[in-house]
């Protein structure tokens, strides 16, 4: 790799703003290389639309090389058989590479993902170095057991690294979850063939190159952008890799854990879509119960599984909430991410953004009332206005019976219903509320799991 390893062929999409593209190939076995069918795809700036980058696009070929590189950097390589101390040092000072990076790697994301330029360099990318530190840290901390045996004998256990990672990252989050998932893995000396989202590309490839430059020996971590129909099912599927760790949707988890099954019955850790619920009840302060919720959906473009798109609110407070709700709602500034005062950036993609816009419309159509956004908030890019629902309608009702401590410790009987809109039972992945209001608390049978919030 001459120089600083620079292969870049996108222009930056705002002189000033967005960092010089440096790294676009494939990073396989310490190399940035292009891919074997010399294809490569678009990488865009949501907040225009326009092309950023063109990326080399991994296949099924690609993903054999790197798959390859990191087998024989695990079966061979000294990195296995470093002991915890040394990997640990590298990956500390691999840390401190990215440190000194933070500016350059939190506008790489705002301009790829469309996420808040202030967050990436306050929370994003300092929380992804502690987490590569913590684990730096417990690199010579990995301990078995000795276990009491029957007889004159003695037992223990030894933990040792399980081989070739497979890691599939989403785009929500692309420098946090690369080291939530690579960090553990390179600390207990596995191997690692990352394919970053094919929508943002290009913070991964960067830290591929820092790995290096802060002596990550060649083949331990090999980077493959591409699409999860071609890239992403290598992986899944390959038999030389040990274990898949995977982020996004419940439907691609499912193939995932199929594909697994299917070629070397490999584990798999799956991070998988949410509904998640916020329960607020009337003795809850409704000015922060406001504030929580709307951060709960609206940050981060609502682009997070545990957004909280449903909001429950007990029937003493629900007119009050409403009215703050939608008042904090329109107060949410949209626009451009790498200005200090906005609140909220683009969808990350012109395909995320139409499918929020379908959800909006079927929540219109459905019957649900419309009370703030609803609508792109701007003649380009990728903005949704921050969007609430009221009178989301339920249907499905099951009796059920409560014992319920009262004034007169008397039987109530109330209901536990499962929603029936769209927008209510599925993950839209975007700045989109569903307000609802209730009466009684019993044991719902939701399958679902429930969080809630005590304030």
């Amino acid at each position: 790799m001459a120089g600083d390893g620079c292969n870049g062929n996108g222009a930056a999409a705002a002189a000033g703003v967005v960092p010089e593209i440096k790294f676009t190939k494939l990073f396989i076995n310490g190399e940035f290389v292009d891919a074997v069918s010399g294809k490569t795809f678009e990488t865009r700036d949501p907040r225009t639309g326009a092309v950023l980058a063109h990326v080399a696009e991994a296949d099924k070929a690609d993903v054999d090389l790197g798959v390859k590189a990191a087998r024989d950097a695990f079966d061979h390589g000294k990195w296995p058989r470093m002991s915890g101390y040394e990997r640990g040092r590298l990956l500390s000072k691999f840390a401190d590479l990215v440190d000194q990076h933070t500016e350059e790697l939190a506008a790489l994301d705002g301009a790829d993902a469309g996420k808040l330029l202030l967050v990436g360099k306050v929370i994003d990318v300092p929380s992804a170095t502690q987490m590569l530190r913590y684990y730096a840290g417990a690199a010579d901390k990995i301990h078995g057991e000795v276990l009491r045996v029957s007889g004159k004998y003695q037992g223990y256990s030894l933990r040792e690294p399980v081989g070739v990672a497979g890691v599939i990252i989403p785009w929500n989050f692309p420098t946090m979850m690369f080291f939530l998932k690579v960090s553990p893995a390179l600390a207990a000396g596995c191997t690692v063939v990352v394919k970053p989202a094919e929508q943002t590309p290009l913070s991964a490839l960067y830290y591929a190159h820092l790995a290096k430059l802060a002596g990550v020996p060649d083949g331990v971590i090999n980077v493959v952008p591409g699409f999860g129909h071609t890239a992403g099912a290598a992986i899944t599927s390959h038999m030389d890799v040990d274990t898949v760790a995977f982020t996004g949707s419940t439907e691609v988890g499912r193939l995932i854990m199929e594909s697994a099954a299917r070629s070397n019955l490999k584990p798999v850790s799956l991070e998988l879509g949410g509904k998640s619920p916020l329960i607020i009840f009337d003795d809850a302060d409704v000015d922060m119960a406001v504030n929580l919720s709307r951060l709960a959906i609206f940050f981060n473009k609502g682009e997070i599984c545990a957004a909280g798109s449903r909001v429950y609110v007990q029937e003493g407070i629900y007119d009050e909430f409403v009215k703050k709700a939608v008042e904090a709602a329109q107060n949410w500034k949209v626009g451009d991410p790498f200005d200090v005062t906005t609140n909220m950036g683009p969808q990350v993609d012109k395909e995320q953004f139409e499918k929020v816009l379908k959800y909006i419309e079927h929540g219109k159509s459905e019957g649900a009332t419309l009370l703030t956004g609803g609508k792109p908030a701007a003649a380009k890019g990728y903005y949704i206005e921050p969007t609430i629902f009221v009178d989301v309608t339920v249907s499905g009702f099951h009796k059920h019976t409560a014992i319920r401590k009262n004034a007169s410790h008397q039987r109530m009987l109330t209901w536990v219903c499962q929603e029936d809109m769209k927008i209510a039972q599925e993950e839209i992945f975007g700045p989109v509320m569903a307000l609802m209001k209730f009466k009684y608390v019993a044991h719902p049978r939701m399958s679902q799991t429930i969080c809630i919030l005590s304030f």
